[in-house]
């Protein structure tokens, strides 16, 4: 039996195409290589947003092309984002890549690999829309008790640093019913975390016209028994509206933890970026939120040296840090990305402003966050444990998870006391907190779940055995249902 390996980089989108991928090859017949091992099949699954991401691919294109000479029969595959923008360039600069595939056709991954081998002749393959929502497809979830569930693709806004709306097309939304039964069917198999999934979340149901869509699906997946924690990422501060406040605070499984991108907290610089909202705006949805849920994590994104920006810009950013007392932060260094208008945008940032006004910004979220973190110490939390031990330090092995509202945990396991397993759920109180992590050194309880069983049972499956793909309207594995108009008449939740 032929082995793969997929090769990850990017956005949470990108991670829950992989685990696509990997359910159709395993479905096709493929098992995944063993750890250390170099696998027949290698799939890079890339990214055209991040920094350098053209240098990475093509060096580790480049150190494969010697392994592959010497290894007959190996395939390479090269898709998502970088693949649908560059196209059949990537075989001219790599030949030796044996397999091209965009956003929009993953499902052909198999069929294209076969055709490269029998033909022995490069296969490039890029369609330019959406005809099958890559949710349609097996699967093989890398966690038995945590997954992703994609309510949308695409996105319909137009930021001039962003290059995902090119080549992930416009938003296309799933129908209501459709996520539901996957989340259920995930339940079933003793998933007991999901997180619903969009590059603009909370814009879901614009296609079917209905724009309290989103928070109708999340009151709906508060109905589903076993159900535990509800999450999503990432919603746009445009389209973030009261009944989505309303729907997280009264929905009890729909965790107190929000990620909303900033980008920056100018008014002028947020123009130029076309982000189509204001500073006061964003800071007044973080009063709303934390009126409705005083105890919500929130975290954002935030882009330093975008085009134009002045200290004064640079100032606005750093004064919405300090309102907003963000949980966390992911902050970049704006750099030129090609087929984005602000690549030609007058007046770029030098390098070393952007570098030192990126320290000052991570050094604040860094004090921000701490001061946020210790007004935990001396609460219970309930941690969701997570697959393997956590960090070790001198003191105790400590076993690590994330809190109901996203934080991140280590906690010691006392002595004589089982230890539980990933997917079950521990009560502890927090001791000590840092900048970006939470310490727990008062043990409390472990509640064990079905989603720690399914762990376990996962532990017992042979290593070739596929997690179960949720079918929607399929009756045979790998011929995914057409994408269809989402249903008129606003969201059918039931």
């Amino acid at each position: 039996m032929r082995t793969y390996e997929v090769r990850t980089y990017g956005c949470q989108m990108n991670v829950h195409d992989s685990e696509r991928l990997r359910g159709l090859l395993e479905d096709a017949g493929y098992v995944r290589a063993p750890e250390g091992d170099q696998a027949d099949v290698v799939v890079f699954n890339t990214c055209a947003v991040r920094e350098n991401a053209d240098n990475k691919l093509y060096g580790n294109l480049g150190h494969l092309a010697p392994v592959k000479a010497k290894k007959p029969g190996m395939q390479i595959a090269v898709g998502g984002c970088l693949a649908q923008k560059d196209k059949a360039s990537i075989t001219k600069k790599a030949p030796w890549v044996d397999v091209v595939f965009g956003t929009h056709n993953i499902g052909s991954l198999p069929v294209l690999l076969e055709r490269a081998r029998i033909q022995e002749e490069s296969q490039v393959e890029i369609l330019e829309s959406l005809d099958v929502f890559p949710s349609t497809l097996p699967t093989r979830r890398e966690s038995p008790y945590s997954a992703w569930v994609s309510v949308s693709v695409g996105c319909n806004n137009t930021c001039t640093f962003c290059i995902v709306p090119a080549l992930r097309g416009r938003e296309k939304d799933r129908r209501p019913g459709d996520v539901l039964a996957e989340v259920e069917a995930l339940v079933a198999e003793g998933v007991l975390e999901v997180t619903l999934l969009g590059q603009n979340v909370n814009s879901y149901g614009v296609e079917f016209g209905d724009r309290y869509a989103f928070s109708k699906l999340l009151r709906a997946c508060g109905t589903i028994d076993g159900l535990e924690r509800v999450r999503f990422t990432s919603p746009h501060p445009r389209d973030f509206t009261a009944d989505v406040i309303e729907a997280m605070a009264e929905t009890p499984n729909v965790m107190p933890s929000l990620h909303m991108p900033l980008q920056s907290g100018s008014d002028q610089i947020l123009k130029t970026m076309r982000r189509s909202y204001r500073r006061d705006r964003y800071l007044r949805i973080i009063e709303d939120v934390r009126a409705a849920m005083p105890d919500a994590a929130i975290t954002t994104d935030i882009i330093v040296g975008f085009p134009g920006e002045t200290e004064e810009d640079f100032q606005g950013t750093l004064d919405v840090v300090r309102q907003a007392r963000f949980a966390g932060a992911f902050t970049f260094q704006y750099s030129k990305r090609p087929g984005t208008p602000a690549e030609s945008m007058e007046d770029q940032v030098p390098r070393e402003v952007v570098q030192e006004r990126y320290e000052r910004l991570v050094a604040l979220q860094d004090d921000m966050a701490w001061d946020e973190n210790k007004k935990i110490v001396g609460q219970s939390v309930e941690v969701l444990i997570a697959e393997g031990e956590g960090r070790k330090d001198a003191a105790t092995h400590r076993l690590s998870g994330r809190a109901r509202d996203n934080r991140l945990v280590h906690f010691a396991l006392p002595e004589g006391v089982e230890k539980p397993r990933p997917g079950d759920l521990a009560t502890v109180e927090i001791t000590y907190a840092a900048p970006h992590h939470l310490v727990a050194d008062a043990f409390g309880s472990v509640r064990r779940t079905r989603a720690g069983d399914a762990w376990e049972r996962a532990q017992d499956a042979p290593a070739s055995a596929a997690a179960p793909g949720v079918m929607l309207g399929m009756p045979v594995i790998g011929k995914p249902a057409p994408l269809e108009p989402a249903a008129a008449g606003g969201c059918q939740v039931n």
